[in-house]
C-alpha cells in the first residue's frame, strides 16, 4: 500500500530540529542583498502554484538566510548506471524505495534523487543525495538490512554499476539549511528547497599539486555560489572519506533555484574562467551532472 509523500520535517516541530537545538524558521531575521553579484543576468524564476517571481544577481533585492553559525553535516553521492530499457515502473520502483531508506534508519535529515538529465562519459543515469547528521550515522546507514534489500532487490535488478562518495560539510545552523526544506514566507518568496535542479561535481587533482592550490580552487568555488543567491540555494563541498571511491577525491553539491537558473550560472563568463583558471590546471579528473529536484520517486513504499 502506498500512501502521499509526507514532508520530512516541519519548521515548527520535529525531533531532529529538537536535537539539534535549532529555532523556528518563522523567528529568523530575513534579509536582502541589493549589492552586485557576479554579473549575472536576470533570473525568471518559477515558483509554486503558478507564482512567478523575478531574482535579479545585479543590482537586485534576493532573499538570503544567515544566522552566522555553522553546522557540520555529511553529504552521501550515490550514482547508479541503469539498464538501457528500463522501463517507467522500474525506474519509480527503484526510486521510490530509495527515497524510503530515510524513514528506515536515524540520522538521515534531507533526501534528493532523480534521472539525470544530460548523458555523461561514465553513463550514470540517476543519481541519489542524502544528508546525514554525523558520520556514524552513515556508516550505519551502509549496514542497514532495509538499504542492503532495497539494493538487492530494488536497485541491482535494474542497474549495472553504482558509485558512493561521501564528504562531510559546513551548512548555516538553521532549519531550512540544514533540513533542506522549503517554507514559503508572508512577502511570497519561497527558499525551493523542494524544487530545483541538483548539480553534483566529482574532482581528482593531479598528484603532486600542492594543498594551496587545491584550496584556492576550492574556495573561489564557494565563492562564486555563495555570491549567486539570486541563482543557487545551497552548495557544500568536502573531502572525500568513501573508501571505495577511488576515482575522485572530492565532491561538490548545488542546489540550482531552477533550470533556468542553472543554465545562467552555467553559462556565465565568472563560472567558464574560474574553471578554465582554478580547476583545469590541476585537475586530473572530473564528472559533473545535474537532475531534477521535482522527483520521480517521491511515495513510500
Amino acid at each position: 500500500m502506498r500512501v502521499q509523500l509526507q514532508p520530512l520535517c516541519s519548521s515548527f516541530s520535529n525531533p531532529l530540529a529538537n536535537q539539534f537545538g535549532l529555532i523556528p524558521v518563522s523567528s529568523l531575521p530575513v534579509s536582502f542583498d541589493s549589492s552586485q553579484r557576479n554579473g549575472f543576468k536576470r533570473a525568471h524564476l518559477k515558483l509554486r502554484r503558478n507564482q512567478r517571481i523575478v531574482i535579479s544577481a545585479t543590482n537586485e533585492q534576493s532573499p538570503s538566510i544567515d544566522s552566522g553559525r555553522k553546522r557540520k553535516v555529511v553529504e552521501h553521492i550515490c550514482l547508479l548506471k541503469a539498464k538501457q530499457d528500463l522501463s517507467d515502473e522500474e525506474e519509480t520502483d527503484m526510486l521510490d524505495h530509495l527515497y524510503t531508506t530515510q524513514y528506515q534508519m536515524g540520522g538521515v535529515v534531507a533526501i534528493s534523487l532523480g534521472r539525470i538529465s544530460a548523458s555523461n562519459p561514465e553513463n550514470y543515469t540517476h543519481g541519489l543525495f542524502m544528508r546525514f547528521q554525523r558520520r556514524e550515522h552513515l556508516e550505519k546507514f551502509y549496514e542497514n538490512p532495509f538499504y542492503l534489500k532495497v539494493l538487492k532487490e530494488h536497485v541491482f535488478t535494474y542497474c549495472h554499476g553504482l558509485m558512493n562518495v561521501d564528504y562531510e560539510a559546513e551548512v548555516e545552523d538553521e532549519m531550512l539549511s540544514i533540513f533542506r526544506k522549503g517554507e514559503e514566507f508572508n512577502f511570497g518568496v519561497e527558499f525551493e528547497f523542494n524544487f530545483g535542479v541538483e548539480f553534483v561535481i566529482l574532482i581528482s587533482f593531479l598528484d603532486g599539486v600542492s594543498a594551496e592550490k587545491v584550496e584556492d580552487a576550492l574556495t573561489s568555488l564557494a565563492s562564486l555560489t555563495s555570491g549567486s543567491p539570486s541563482l543557487i540555494v545551497q552548495a557544500t563541498q568536502g573531502l572525500s572519506f568513501t573508501p571505495s571511491s577511488k576515482d575522485y577525491t572530492h565532491g561538490a553539491v548545488i542546489r540550482f533555484r531552477s533550470v533556468e537558473a542553472f543554465e545562467i550560472f552555467m553559462s556565465s563568463k565568472e563560472y567558464k574562467d574560474m574553471w578554465l583558471s582554478k580547476f583545469q590546471p590541476i585537475t586530473q579528473k572530473a564528472l559533473s551532472l545535474h537532475y531534477s529536484v521535482d522527483p520521480v520517486g517521491t511515495e513510500i513504499m
